[in-house]
């Protein structure tokens, strides 16, 4: 019991409430079936029980099936099963739907601390088997600790050599993690207060690690997708993904050492298909496609989390021309609404060439008291009208819609990037943590020879937002992660806490890179680093090999522990013959009889023996009781057999005396 309620924490959050408290309430009936305080329901109390549960759980799920309804119906299931747990079946039934219970967590937690939770309830599980096929034995608990540990010791390494050896092959076929539980993250569609709710998040978005030194915090804009159409007052893709066939996302994109140029991004599960990326950068690994926007894409949605490779190019990749659909396309504007912010792009446009659009936009927003803030103002009607003209407060979904707009209305072709911006250094510096409170959005316009170029209002607004993070744009107003006490980054000048967390997320990023994210590319590259240039097939040997040597290994000590047991055994065997010739001697055995007791009703029955009985069960009993082993040598069982047979010789001797000694009477 105390494992399945270690179970259902990795899934708490996941599980409706009803299925939790209904978890609870079958457990504990069950406990206090055990304890005596009641009985367990009969057949038919049983089947309603179920019943009813049931038609809560299809009232819940509405029809809609993926692994999320499907994992709770397990729990379910695992639930209910403890009001039939009867006899020790039953109980070798539950042992092992709870195995698989764990084997179900991680579907949904892959991070080191559910791994360690999910390991710990399974050690209770083994250590329950013990005591279900030895119940009575003195201290089972503790003795079933040790056996567990020796065995977890013994077994350990060739669990690892399997791990590294055994061919990555993709399985024959793949479960999606359809889920219907939202991700945290970027969303296709964007309103002005959308990613300032994303700022009080401090989760991972992804982490980061170059070949080479990273770029500098300014320079670090991860474009994930374009918003480039204007409904109302919600941005949105012009272009909608095409339905497609449910399939596993390639998780695996490590593609040997890193070179210079080169970095890997390790995503957590968005159930999205964008990858994000620095501009100008180039796919490495296969399980990225690039679009003509220069964004990356899955091919299947991350429903966990997956790594991929970029490589940095140094010259612009975008095309030098816009066709006549792509300028119509990013100069899209709503028939009416917000004329205010129509006249000013009119009035611009009269003023200059787009350059100089660009520039008093942005000198506008510096010269003017415009305030980047976590806590805008709600808007009217026409809120990019209030926002530049009256309120002049908002977030970085704020600006970036109102520029785009002004900039279409001046009739430059421009877009809105939705990403992040930022990032922390992890442990030691090695790699970069990039959170939701990072997320970001920014215009990018095109110029004639130049292509799309990045405008950020909020780094002539906020500078520091784009120089420094999130923390230092808002630290006059407090706001940062206000709502998200629980969080480390929220105390920010608690070195200790600080270090602490950096250090945790460092042991998770090595299990989520290297355990986690094991899979045929990094194994093959791994073997390619062997000598020899160890491939698929050379990786079968190795694990046959690997599996014949632990099995060896296995039958030389099982050979070992019966050569053991045989020595024992002819102990054993020697003392029971003693018994039988007490017995054939007129000197029966009783039950919780010493050899010392035994042997002196020996010695009165035939006083010839007396000394050998007595020597004998000396020996028993410094063998039993005296030596730290319980195996005996093979000194002490010759010098048994010798007794024995002296013992026999004196038995014979006193017969034939007393046959001469009738025969002359």
């Amino acid at each position: 019991m105390a494992a399945f309620g270690i179970l259902l924490v990795p899934q708490w959050d996941r599980l409706p409430a009803w299925l939790l408290v209904a978890c609870v309430l079958l457990a504990g009936w069950r406990w206090l079936a055990q304890t005596g305080r009641l009985r367990l329901p009969g057949r038919w109390l049983r089947i309603g029980i179920m019943l009813v549960l049931m038609a809560i759980y299809i009232a819940t799920v509405r029809g809609h099936f993926s692994v999320d309804t499907a994992s709770s119906f397990f729990v379910l299931a695992v639930g209910l099963k403890w009001l039939e747990t009867r006899n020790t079946r039953d109980f070798y039934v539950v042992f092992f739907i709870l195995v698989y219970l764990a084997a179900v967590n991680f579907l949904f937690r892959q991070a080191i601390l559910w791994a360690l939770i999910d390991f710990s309830a399974i050690a209770l599980l083994l250590v329950g088997l013990q005591h279900l096929n030895a119940p009575d034995l003195p201290a089972g608990t503790r003795n079933g600790w040790k056996r567990l540990g020796m065995l977890t010791l013994k077994t350990l390494p060739v669990v690892i050599l399997l791990f590294v050896f055994f061919p990555r092959m993709a399985p024959l076929w793949s479960v999606p993690m359809v889920s219907g539980q939202a991700r945290t993250g970027l969303s296709d569609t964007m309103r002005p207060g959308d990613i300032s709710n994303l700022a009080q998040n401090s989760e991972r978005a992804f982490r980061v690690t170059f070949g080479g030194e990273p770029p500098a915090y300014q320079e670090r804009y991860w474009r994930g997708l374009i918003l480039d159409y204007l409904d109302d007052e919600t941005w949105r893709r012009s272009e909608q993904e095409l339905p497609q066939r449910p399939a596993r996302i390639a998780r695996d994109g490590g593609v040997g050492t890193l070179e210079a140029g080169q970095y890997d991004v390790l995503l957590e599960p968005t159930d999205r298909k964008w990858a994000f990326a620095l501009k100008n950068s180039s796919a490495v690994s296969d399980n990225l496609v690039e679009t003509a926007q220069n964004l990356f894409e899955f091919r299947r949605p991350a429903d966990t989390s997956v790594r991929y490779r970029l490589e940095l190019q140094g010259e612009n990749r975008q095309a030098q021309s816009l066709s006549l659909f792509e300028r119509r396309r990013y100069l899209q504007l709503p028939a009416q609404g917000n004329p205010r912010a129509r006249a000013l792009g009119t009035r611009l446009a009269r003023d200059g060439t787009p350059e100089a659009v660009v520039r008093q936009l942005l000198q506008r927003f510096r010269e003017q008291a415009y305030y980047y803030t976590l806590r805008p103002p709600e808007m009217p009607d026409d809120g990019i009208d209030a926002l530049l003209f009256d309120e002049k407060r908002g977030f970085c979904a704020h600006y970036a819609g109102a520029a785009t707009f002004v900039f279409r209305a001046a009739g430059i072709p421009a877009r809105i990037v939705a990403g992040y911006q930022g990032g922390e250094p992890g442990a030691g510096g090695e790699y970069l943590i990039v959170r939701q409170y990072d997320a970001h959005a920014w215009t990018e316009v095109w110029l004639q020879g130049r292509g799309w170029v990045r405008v950020d209002p909020t780094a002539a607004i906020a500078p520091e937002r784009i120089e420094s993070g999130l923390r230092e744009a808002v630290e006059e107003e407090g706001s940062f992660l206000e709502d998200d006490l629980m969080s480390p980054q929220r105390y920010g000048d608690l070195e200790m806490l600080q270090w602490a967390a950096l250090q945790l997320d460092r042991i998770n990023y090595q299990w989520q890179r290297w355990v986690v994210g094991y899979q045929g590319q990094s194994q093959m590259d791994l073997m390619s680093r062997l000598p020899g240039g160890i491939g698929l097939k050379e990786l079968g040997y190795l694990t046959a090999g690997v599996v014949g040597l632990a099995l060896l290994v296995a039958a030389l000590v099982s050979a070992m522990r019966v050569q053991r047991g045989q020595k024992q055994d002819r102990f054993r065997r020697i003392v029971g013959s003693w018994q039988r010739f007490c017995e054939q001697s007129g000197v029966p055995v009783r039950t919780g009889e010493t050899p010392d007791v035994l042997a002196e009703r020996l010695a009165e029955a035939l006083p010839a023996t007396a000394d050998s009985a007595r020597s004998f069960a000396r020996l028993v009993n410094r063998h039993y009781y005296s030596q730290p082993t319980e195996v005996a040598s093979d000194l002490e069982i010759r010098h048994l057999r010798q007794l024995l047979k002296t013992m026999k010789r004196q038995r014979r001797q006193k017969h034939s005396s007393s046959t001469g000694i009738h025969a002359h009477d």
